[in-house]
């Protein structure tokens, strides 16, 4: 999997740029519970007023107030407020008391301008204030006799009557210091937010006692953080939008190089490789295995970056609502992590198999649908139905394994969501009611915890895709790094001008990779310009293997082949195979028409040249009774035409290239007599000036060869021509006598 980074590279800055976006996701999403939070605690609970310390507070509000602060505290506040008279205007010119409307001629406190640090100290000297008048009133309500709900509607903040508590002024500066000590201690005992909360309460009172409304004051609040809220979603959901299309672009290129550069290696491969991996699996691991690196890529950039930046952000923001129940997430986080392992530790060997089964599963599937006439013929449908069933039932039940093991996450990961959430009301609902803890802030506590979940739930759908993805990038990784075993020297030969077409065995020996014993042997011989070499042999004697050594399908394992004078292993494997016109044992046709079947070897070869190569080929007959001609659509594989019309075409596209050597394999085997003695006939002229190579099967084809290498399991037992082969040579004799009369033979 790591050989495959470097197809990361090319896009490493739409890469950052993507990290870039997922952290402002994260942010944005991470800031949402915190809007929602201020909603409740500020826009809800405390009218929309932000501050414990108010922006204006009456004259007798003041004195009220600082009846319950320290002198530090008294000195700050003093040193931040400045005392003006209803008259007095505000820097925008207008009176106070236009500002105020109960205000009157009366006199105002009004805050001056601050630094954040200051303002959240005099907010919590507020609170204190507060809460110190509160544990003051319900001491001396106890004190006094009075029962608990009688107390705690008098200390009310936000139902006071400050007419009734200004006159108790001169009594509330007569009591004992040790009343209003205790009292502070009480107060500081509880947490900040709630004395903030308080603070904000008593302001909203203050503000109540100038004449301002408390409702506009909450609109205003809420309209302003639900705006903000809206532009923080929408700043999220365009990162959201742009990583996914950062995602498909790269996860697609990435996919595209890799299908391109398997491709190409592919086709760099011998025959030696092509023994080493089924067509099969090369198909799979160039599709099936490319989607999987395509899909890890998708998902991976989006979550593999996202789901930790949540995690450990949702941590951070969720402990700065509360510490005390920090535990929760913490053993949350430990039951997840403990179900991810078992299942990744479950599911990871099963992936590996699935990819194989896929190998598996197309082989079985090509071999039918290529041998479907063989199938048909003998009858042997329900037999491949069976075996292709067997493979798909294997293939089937591993993926309900992995899938079972899938489906039972989400049910978990929802089970451990909702206790969770259970487990903070829980838990929360007893810390509000002991005034340690908001309702917002609780609110807020529980989405970071789903946020939490929800990016161990995205890690653990990683840890499903990556191990199947690591297998699939080791396969193609593993024919990426197949070196083929046949390639160009970093220094070439060329051929010469002259003689080009001279093809020389000089004691060939060769044998295929892992077996026992050579399939050639010693074998030489050379063959100039205007000959024909013809061989022939039983069935397995080395023939087709002899002719693929040429053009380097193979390379030789003892001697060497030359072409033009120069080891075939000399010469650039472009320039060797362009001078060979080939045609294979099994005539291969291409989709396209039959113009592009014969061009293709050479593309710019003139009508002229296409026609005359048909022609000799004994191809025109059954093109010219084509409506298109030269246009007709040749399907796939050739199976629009017949077994015998496929060979006329390959070995017209084969002469079409004029090439100075011609390569037959077993090429006229499907042609008829009357077909096969017209194209020798005609071919003898076209090829007067190149070399060919001949192998046959039938005496006839070969009879009239300049020479003939007669082969038995991998040796040459004859050579000559076919009146000298009859009398030294009695494999050929034999081979000649079954398929020659008596007259012929003699």
């Amino acid at each position: 999997m790591k050989k495959l980074t470097k197809y990361g590279k090319p896009y490493l800055g739409v890469l950052l740029a993507a990290v870039v976006l997922l952290f402002m996701q994260a942010i944005c999403d991470l800031r949402l519970p915190n809007y929602m939070s201020d909603i409740v605690n500020v826009g809800i609970q405390q009218n929309g007023i932000e501050h414990a310390s108010p922006d204006a507070i009456s004259e007798q509000g003041m004195t009220f107030l600082q009846t319950f602060m320290t002198e530090e505290e008294k000195d700050l506040l003093n040193s931040h407020y400045q005392l003006f008279s209803g008259s007095d205007t505000n820097t925008s010119g207008t009176p106070y008391n236009q500002v105020y409307p109960d205000l009157g001629d009366g006199k105002v406190w009004i805050r001056q301008e601050t630094d954040a640090d200051t303002l959240d100290e005099m907010d919590l000297i507020f609170g204190t204030a507060g809460w110190t008048f509160v544990n003051t009133m319900e001491s001396l309500a106890e004190s006094s006799g009075q029962n608990s709900q009688e107390t705690s509607e008098e200390t009310d903040v936000s139902q006071m009557d400050f007419k009734k508590l200004y006159d108790m002024q001169p009594m509330l500066d007569q009591l004992p210091d040790s009343v209003l000590q205790d009292a502070r201690e009480k107060a500081l005992a509880n947490d900040s937010s709630m004395r903030l909360q308080t603070g904000a309460a008593l302001a909203g009172s203050f503000y109540t006692e100038l004449g301002l409304e408390l409702g506009d004051i909450q609109f205003q609040y809420i309209s302003f953080v639900g705006m903000e809220m809206l532009v923080v979603a929408l700043l999220g959901g365009i990162a959201t939008i742009l990583v996914s299309l950062i995602s498909a672009r790269v996860s697609a290129g990435v996919a595209r190089d890799l299908r391109r550069d398997v491709f190409r290696k592919v086709e760099s491969f011998s025959n030696t490789e092509f023994d080493r991996y089924s067509t099969a699996s090369l198909i799979t691991r160039s599709t099936n295995d490319v989607t999987q690196i395509q899909m890890l890529l998708m998902m991976g950039i989006r979550m593999i970056c996202y789901a930790p930046i949540m995690g450990i952000g949702g941590t951070m923001m969720a402990l700065e609502k509360s510490t005390s129940m920090s535990w929760i997430i913490a053993v949350t986080c430990i039951v997840l992590i403990g179900m991810v392992a078992v299942i990744f530790s479950i599911a990871k060997p099963k992936f590996k198999a699935i990819q194989k089964l896929i190998d598996k599963l197309n082989l079985v599937a090509r071999e039918n649908l290529s041998g479907l006439m063989v199938i048909r013929a003998f009858g042997t449908r329900q037999f491949e139905t069976d075996r292709f069933d067997a493979v798909n039932r294997d293939l089937t039940k591993t993926h309900r394994f992995v899938n079972r093991v899938m489906t039972f996450m989400m049910p978990a990961m929802m089970l451990i969501m909702n206790c969770t959430s259970v487990v903070i009301v829980w838990v929360a609902s007893h810390q509000i009611a002991d005034s340690q803890m908001q309702v917002g802030d609780m609110m807020a506590f529980m989405q970071y915890a789903m946020q939490i979940i929800m990016s161990f739930l995205m890690i653990s759908m990683m840890f499903i895709m990556v191990p199947r993805a690591a297998v699939s990038g080791d396969r193609i990784a593993e024919v990426l790094s197949t070196e083929p075993v046949i390639k160009d020297k970093e220094s070439c030969s060329h051929l010469p001008e002259e003689n080009a077409g001279t093809v020389e065995f000089r004691d060939v020996s060769f044998r295929y990779q892992g077996a026992d014993e050579d399939a050639l042997e010693h074998i030489s011989f050379v063959s100039k310009p205007g000959q024909t070499t013809a061989f022939i042999g039983a069935t397995g004697s080395g023939k087709s293997t002899l002719v693929n050594l040429v053009p380097r399908f193979y390379d030789v394992t003892g001697g060497s082949v030359l072409v033009g004078g120069v080891d075939v292993r000399d010469l650039p494997q472009k320039e060797l195979r362009e001078a060979i016109g080939f045609v294979p044992q099994k005539g291969v046709l291409l989709s396209g028409t039959i113009d592009s079947n014969l061009r293709y070897g050479r593309q710019d070869a003139p009508p002229d040249q296409i026609r005359e190569a048909a022609e000799i080929a004994q191809a025109m007959e059954f093109i010219e009774e084509k409506p298109e001609g030269f246009e007709t659509e040749i399907s796939q594989g050739g199976t629009n035409v017949s077994g015998g019309q496929k060979q006329r075409l390959s070995i017209a596209r084969a002469l079409a290239k004029k090439a100075p050597i011609y390569i037959f394999d077993d090429s006229f085997s499907a042609l008829d007599f009357k077909t096969d003695a017209a194209l020798r006939r005609a071919l003898k002229g076209y090829t007067k000036n190149s070399t060919v190579l001949l192998v046959a099967q039938r005496v006839s084809t070969i009879m009239h060869a300049d020479q003939i290498l007669v082969l038995d399991e991998g040796r040459v037992v004859g050579k000559g021509t076919h009146k000298e082969l009859l009398k030294t040579c009695p494999a050929y004799y034999e081979i000649a006598s079954s398929q020659l009369s008596k007259e012929e033979l003699e």
